[in-house]
Parts: structure tokens; sequence; C-alpha cells
């Protein structure tokens, strides 16, 4: 009991914590003491007063979505149950480590290695003629791109498989029984805990033969035409709500083609305000003044898997303005809390080997591979809006797409 009671006062000081530095917690505090200056409130009924105008401005569905978004990012495991060193607190078994480190040291000598062939820099910074060349063509980057016939992608998904497959438990002894637990049937040989039949029908309850879903065209009980209104109508009133949590459970049944768009954000928390589009105009500054080297691996990865083509993707120019901030992006680094990964580093001219002069490169952590731009492609069917599309892959990159290249 005392170690449960341990854990949620943990939790409670950890999602205090994280108000209390947002800035969501200025604005509410703000509000709150409009509304305690209100005439109409008397000093006895203070508190309830305060509490009600708050409520009837819609700042409980706030803070609620907040904490719902926080507890969302959460990693799985809380510090209070694995002991150790931050590094086994993100990743407590040893054999993936190694080979989470080993991948990450491979990676940066391909990197290393193209710079010392090619003779191009990690970084310099442009010349004010391209500066402003780039800032005409801002919309347009892939009509006239930089030369990539030598540039090469600094790994495949390919490669990252061979290192799942690759890797072996030393504590289990192979008996040869193909299909055991010691020699199970697939290609990733690391024995993992997974959920039986019923569990996973119970989890996903939801996608049973017997549910309708929107999208699917099988028959059912109740006529595809009569089950889309009562969708669309279910999903106005969700959307009205803005409520995380309950849009979240209204697409387990799928989305209307037409909400699809604006449930996405209610379930990211992506809500875009003035400071959020002057960030992304600080990110594209950073873009415009200093080339990197990731920027040829990023023209280089739209070029081969995603580049405009009539009859069926012609987004082309979205990708460049999603992919070159992203890779500027600090914000980035926060999702190496709970990630087995390390952020790659690099030394100042002169300073290789002082610590004091390492820094992270690329600024997010994060080396583009061959099929990154995938990552983003989907989603420009979906929003029309750059700064929009951009939070909302950078918010589903911190939460899910990281986990499809770290071991």
């Amino acid at each position: 009991m005392g170690t449960l009671e341990q854990k949620s006062d943990n939790l409670f000081a950890n999602v205090l914590c994280f108000l209390r530095s947002s800035s969501l917690f200025n604005e509410l505090l703000c509000n709150a003491q409009d509304e305690a200056q209100r005439t109409n409130i008397r000093i006895t009924d203070l508190k309830k007063g305060v509490q009600n105008g708050l409520v009837a401005a819609g700042w409980d569905r706030k803070l609620r979505n907040a904490i719902y978004h926080f507890l969302q990012a959460r990693p799985n495991r809380s510090s209070t149950e694995v002991q150790g060193s931050p590094e086994q607190i993100k990743e407590p078994i040893t054999y993936v480590r190694k080979a989470q480190l080993a991948w990450e040291k491979k990676i940066l000598k391909s990197l290393n290695s193209m710079c010392t062939e090619l003779t191009i820099p990690l970084a310099r910074r442009r010349p004010e003629r391209e500066q402003k060349d780039m800032m005409v063509r801002w919309t347009e980057l892939g009509v006239d791109g930089p030369d990539l016939s030598q540039i090469r992608p600094v790994y495949a998904p390919k490669d990252f498989l061979d290192v799942v497959i690759g890797m072996q438990n030393p504590n289990c002894t192979s008996t040869g029984n193909i299909g055991s637990s010691d020699y199970p049937w697939g290609l990733v040989h690391v024995s993992m805990k997974v959920k039986c039949l019923n569990e996973l029908r119970l989890q996903y309850s939801e996608l049973a033969i017997t549910q309708c879903q929107t999208g699917i065209d099988d028959l059912q009980d109740v006529p595809p035409e009569l089950f889309d209104t009562d969708r669309t109508r279910l999903g106005k009133k969700v959307l009205a709500a803005k409520h995380a949590p309950i849009s979240r459970e209204f697409s387990k049944k799928g989305c209307p083609v037409s909400m699809r768009a604006d449930l996405w954000c209610h379930m990211l928390g992506v809500e875009l305000d003035h400071v959020d589009v002057l960030y992304y105009e600080q990110l594209k500054s950073y873009v415009l003044q200093h080339d990197l080297l990731v920027d040829n691996l990023l023209y280089k990865d739209v070029k081969l898997t995603a580049t405009n083509d009539d009859q069926y993707f012609v987004f082309e120019d979205f990708l460049y303005q999603i992919l070159l901030p992203f890779s500027r992006d600090t914000y980035i680094l926060r999702h190496f809390a709970y990630n087995s990964a390390t952020p790659p580093k690099s030394y100042i001219r002169g300073k290789l080997g002082v610590e004091e002069f390492a820094v992270t490169y690329p600024p997010n952590g994060v080396i583009p591979f061959h099929g990154f731009a995938m990552y983003v492609a989907p989603l420009c069917f979906l929003y029309n809006d750059v700064v929009q599309l951009y939070y909302v892959f950078r918010k589903m990159y911190i939460q899910y797409f990281f986990r499809l290249h770290s071991v």
C-alpha cells in the first residue's frame, strides 16, 4: 500500500511540476485573477465564483486535456520501478542497450565517412545571397535543389531490421525445438511478453466483426448510409466538446474523412496560437541561415521516395517545409528522456574530444535515413496549412514514430 501511495504522490508531483512550467498555468492564473476582480462576486463566495467562471470559460477542459496529454507522453515504466542509471531506467535490458549503442556508432561512422569522402562540412553558414534566394523559393524548394549525385542515405530500414534480427539474449540457451519460447518462429529471436488472444480481443473490442466501422463497406446489420450519418452527427458533437479522451474513444471505430484532421489534432493536443507560428518561423530562419549535411540527406530521401507525381503525390514542397525545420527543432530532444537512443554529438572545429564544446548534431538529435520522409507524406493529404502539419508531425514523431527506428 505504501508503494502505491508513493507512486501516486510522485505522479501528482510530476503533474503539478509540468503544469507550473507550462504556459497554460500563467494563462489560467491570469484568468482566475480576472474572475476574482468581477464586481458580482462576493468575498464569501470568491473561491466558488472563480471556479464557476473558469469552468464556464472552458478552462477545466483545457486543464483536463493538458493532464491527459502529459500522462500519454509518459513512459510505461516509472523511475520507481527500475533502479539504476538513467540509461538503465530507459532500457533495463543490458544486451538491448548494447545493441542500440553499437547501432548508433555505426550510423555516426557512416555519416563521418561521407563527410570525409566528399569533404563536406557538417554545417556551414549560407552566404547572404543564398539565404535570399532560398527565402524566395521556400514554397518551391523541390524545383531547383542541391547536387545530390554523390549523396547516399546513411542507412536503410533493412539495415535496422538486420540489427533487430541479430539480437540474441545471452541468458537464453536454444534447445533446437522450433516454435518453442527459446526458438521462436519469427525473425526476431528476442523473447517478449505478449498478450494472449483473449486479452487482445478485449483490448481491441471496437474492431470486433460485430461492430460497425467507418469506411468499411462490408455488409452489416445497420445500413452503411444510416451508420455514416449517425457517425457524422456524433463526430460533430465530439469536435465541439474539444476533449481529447472523447475524441480518442470516438476514433476507435474510425474517423469520418472530413473530420479526421481535426480529430487527430484533438487527440494529439495540437492547438496552435501565435507563439507556435512564431516558433515555426524561427526554425525557418535557422534553415535559411545555415546549411547542414542532413539537409542533403533529406533532399535525397524525398527525391528517392516521395517526389512529385501528378498521378500519385503532389506535396513534395510540403515535405521540405516540414523536414528542414524539423532538423533544427531542439524540442524533439525531449523524447530522448524515455528513448533508449542517445542524441548524436559533434564538436566545434578545433575542439575535438573536449566535452565542453560538444553539441548535438543535428540539433533535433535525429539523423534521417532512407524512407524518413514517408513519416510525413500521408499527413500531407490531410492538412493544407504547413504550420499545423508541422506540429501534428512533430507530436506524432516524439510520441510514436521514433519507436520505429530505435532498438
